[in-house]
């Protein structure tokens, strides 16, 4: 089948052709993200193959299927990013990959925990300048501090396993709660009694209305004063005008983020000679207790060769007349 991949970067191309080489679709590469403007781009193509900076609204969506597209091929988890509604009103097939590797992410989340914990990047940029100085890089111990997992999924399974291996007291909340966790001693709990225990709160909830800033002023009020917040999810789940806030006052101590709520502006390009216009993301990058990754959590040789593998997996089953197990609708 001919597949139109859109958000190309050369680690995409690199990955995806070594899948493809047992699958032998045509594989057409585009670095422009996805989104009405762009769909014509897919023309001759009967699949897109879209990235999470991709919008496939029911405008996008539309142009794909009048470009004769039938089948949209995500190279992630999420689909926060697609109409889900418009694609089965046109007839169009969407198919994620629902796991690749959550130890690549679960690893980066707690990265993301000890760097802040101690100050390992203002001690980074220290040295480098000279300075060896140990003034100000007075850390905390992640050993029995509390931290709560917010979604117990495979991700933040993974998490909470490393965790409890630092010998961390655990609190968690999910809509259902995970034996194998319970037998490790995590304690399952509602939200706001998890922001009141933890003194590090960490989320691996996908983005859906009901989790569209799950995190705001309400809940930073909640929080123990000082608590850190690590988001390696979706930027969504934070309402981050509200941490701005946190952070200014003391209520959050100290932040970790790997998404952002508008990073479809920002994200997976190199802006580096260019003026940040949003204001609120460039607010984040003046405090020292905040680190800000480029949503680059998933980002290891062994999830993109999952991701590979699976997407194009999807793509032959579709080619095949059958079914993959990961599609999905609105009803999902």
């Amino acid at each position: 089948m001919r597949v139109a991949v859109f958000s190309t970067r050369p680690y995409d191309r690199r990955f995806l052709e070594a899948a493809n080489a047992e699958h032998g679709h045509e594989l057409v590469f585009f670095e422009e993200r996805l989104h009405c403007r762009t769909a014509p781009l897919a023309h001759g193509a009967e699949v897109v193959c879209a990235f999470v900076s991709d919008s496939l609204d029911a405008e996008a969506i539309d142009c794909l299927a009048d470009e004769g597209v039938r089948l949209i091929a995500l190279r992630a988890s999420g689909i926060n990013n697609v109409d889900l509604e418009a694609a089965a009103r046109r007839g169009l097939t969407v198919a994620r990959v629902p796991a690749y590797s959550p130890h690549a992410i679960a690893e980066h989340t707690v990265g993301l925990m000890l760097a802040l914990e101690r100050k390992i990047h203002r001690a980074h940029a220290r040295v480098r300048e000279g300075n060896f100085s140990l003034e100000g890089l007075l850390g905390r111990e992640l050993h029995g501090r509390s931290v709560g997992i917010v979604g117990t999924g495979a991700i933040g399974r993974a998490v909470s396993r490393i965790l409890h291996g630092f010998g961390c007291r655990l609190l968690a909340h999910d809509i259902t709660p995970d034996a194998g966790l319970q037998a490790l001693g995590v304690a399952y709990s509602d939200l706001p009694t998890l922001l009141e225990r933890s003194e590090v709160v960490s989320l691996h909830c996908p983005l859906t209305p009901a989790t569209r800033h799950l995190i705001d002023g309400a809940a930073l009020e909640r929080m123990r004063d000082g608590a850190m917040l690590v988001n390696t999810s979706r930027g969504g789940l934070i309402d981050t005008a509200a941490v701005v806030e946190g952070l200014k006052t003391g209520r959050v101590g100290s932040l970790g983020l790997d998404v952002y709520e508008e990073e479809e502006s920002l994200f997976f390009a190199d802006l580096s000679d260019q003026i940040i216009q949003d204001d609120v993301f460039s607010r984040l990058l003046t405090f020292p207790n905040v680190i800000v990754t480029g949503h680059q959590a998933f980002f290891t040789v062994e999830a993109m060769q999952q991701i590979a593998a699976t997407t194009l997996g999807n793509i032959s089953a579709f080619a095949a007349g059958h079914r993959s197990g990961n599609e999905v609708t609105a009803a999902d």
